[in-house]
């Protein structure tokens, strides 16, 4: 039996789908879930702790697929997804949904880079650009199916069924893969870096514990961040130096020193940051700043939701015709064009900011489809899965990273505009201005200001906000240096053939055939 590309891709774009909800769709129900199980003070570790051991585990199960083949790995990846939805749902206080979150984090680091991973197997160059660009409108439809859904579902069920609801949908899509992707792997006896792995999620831990509590939970300079920073350094030291002894290392790093592994792992970085930056920044903007609904703001982001997969549509076709570095360029000055029309938007020009987003959509569309087709053509089958899952590692490592970085420089900016405020402004919201934000996120505090402090207090917010914004330009010109690196002239697969891929479908008419 051959595999059926329709049903895999299918039921790929569908776990994608599940994975892809689980931040908007929890966040829409997190009032309810703390009305009922307490614990306000520890709400953020729900977000925090499914992104720590997502992340993580990224690396470890994008080796695991190169030994043992991507259907166990995707499987058992999965499954640890809904049992960790199982248990969310069965949660009985702050503590033990936590907990959960922390299962379901571990198995949704399966399923985005074994997703991309199988698309590349089982698709021609000419096809897999497009391709991953429909696994890239997943992400879009989940931005806003999300919320309805989780509204929906706290309005009229059991909260527990915005985790629950992954079961059913979850084992579809596991039996999908499971009974429809062929994939003939040598049963040959492989010795697993046990501990590089340990060392890898222990060092990566660390480090974005450090990156997520600090300047929000105690300060950078704190003994718990110089600690957490100092320890990750250490065990990622260890780590590389396990690297270089095992004989099957968990991370290759002959992989990494690739030219093409390495920048297309840096753009990832740079790629992350700004996705991760637009929806951290964008929405304190347009409703502490504007003074705009939550709604409003929703609607704007919206707009780079849609236009991020029309642009990752369109680069298989420029990828083609242009190659990667020209395709990643065109993608990198999309994005530096956004993020210039931010900077230079006036404060109540509302229709500019979904217009910057809109660009830097399709910008981003573009570049992140470029990079990972580029570094998938680049490898052979046998590291195919390694090099993606790196590649997914880095993005994720980015938006923790940079937010982390221009959230401390919109704190340092915003007591800065606070501290010119006339004192009886000041006297208004009390603090040392970082509790500006909060009162302009409520509505009811907002309306107990008079006008003009409401005025003084927004044009702060949204000077500060532009200082962010000056930021997210210089990590956008970065990517055009890193588009600049890509591989020029014709793209092409240089990898050598593997008889693990099967031959496809008859394509239908228009379709593009396999070589």
């Amino acid at each position: 039996m051959q595999t059926h590309r329709r049903l895999v891709v299918a039921s790929l774009m569908l776990a994608m789908f599940l994975s892809a909800m689980e931040v908007s769709i929890v966040a829409t129900a997190m009032p309810s879930i703390v009305s009922r199980l307490g614990g306000f003070s520890e709400f953020t570790w729900v977000f925090s702790i499914f992104l720590l051991t997502q992340t993580a585990t990224i690396p470890i199960y994008g080796k695991l697929a190169d030994l043992y083949g991507r259907r166990p790995v995707f499987a058992v990846g999965t499954g640890i997804f809904l049992v960790g939805s199982l248990l969310c749902g069965g949660s009985t206080s702050m503590t033990q949904l936590i907990g959960a979150r922390a299962v379901q984090g571990i198995g949704a680091g399966a399923v985005q880079p074994i997703a991309s991973t199988i698309i590349g197997d089982i698709f021609t160059l000419r096809e897999r650009a497009r391709m991953q660009g429909w696994l890239s409108s997943v992400w879009a439809i989940a931005s806003i199916v999300g919320p309805l859904v989780g509204g929906f579902i706290v309005d009229h069920l059991h909260w527990a069924w915005i985790f629950w609801l992954n079961l059913p949908f979850g084992i579809l899509a596991v039996a999908g893969v499971w009974l429809f992707l062929r994939e003939p792997v040598g049963r040959t006896r492989h010795s697993i870096d046990y501990i590089g792995a340990v060392l890898l999620m222990a060092g990566v831990s660390m480090l974005l514990l450090a990156l997520l509590q600090g300047g929000t939970a105690w300060a950078w300079t704190s003994p718990q961040s110089l600690g957490l920073l100092l320890g990750a350094a250490a065990i990622l030291a260890a780590f590389i130096v396990q690297e270089t002894r095992a004989p099957e290392p968990m991370l290759p790093l002959p992989l990494l020193r690739m030219r093409v592994v390495a920048v297309t792992d840096a753009g990832a970085v740079v790629i992350g940051g700004l996705l991760l930056s637009i929806t951290s920044f964008i929405p304190i903007y347009v409703q502490g700043g504007m003074g705009e609904t939550a709604t409003v703001a929703g609607l704007v982001l919206a707009s780079m939701s849609v236009s991020w997969p029309l642009g990752s549509a369109s680069s298989g076709r420029a990828i083609m015709a242009f190659g990667y570095r020209r395709t990643g360029l065109l993608g990198a000055i999309l994005a530096l064009i956004g993020s210039a029309v931010l900077v230079f938007s006036p404060p109540s020009g509302l229709i500019w900011i979904v217009l910057a987003l809109a660009v830097l959509g399709i910008g981003l569309g573009f570049l992140s489809t470029c990079l990972i087709v580029a570094i998938q053509s680049s490898v052979a089958w046998g590291t195919r899965a390694t090099a993606t899952a790196s590649n997914m590692f880095a993005r994720q490592l980015g938006s923790t990273l940079w937010v982390a970085l221009l959230g401390s420089l919109l704190n340092a900016a915003l007591l800065s505009q606070f501290a010119r405020l006339p004192a009886p402004v000041q006297a208004a919201v009390g603090g040392d201005g970082l509790g500006v934000t909060s009162v302009l996120l409520d509505e009811q505090a907002r309306a107990r200001l008079a006008a003009d402090a409401l005025g003084a207090l927004q044009l702060a917010l949204v000077n500060a906000v532009h200082v962010v914004f000056v930021g997210m330009l210089l990590v956008a010109l970065a990517s055009i240096v890193l588009a600049a690196l890509l591989p020029g002239g014709a793209a092409r697969d240089t990898a050598p053939a593997t008889p693990s891929v099967p031959e496809p479908e008859p394509a239908p008419v228009g379709a593009a055939s396999r070589r």
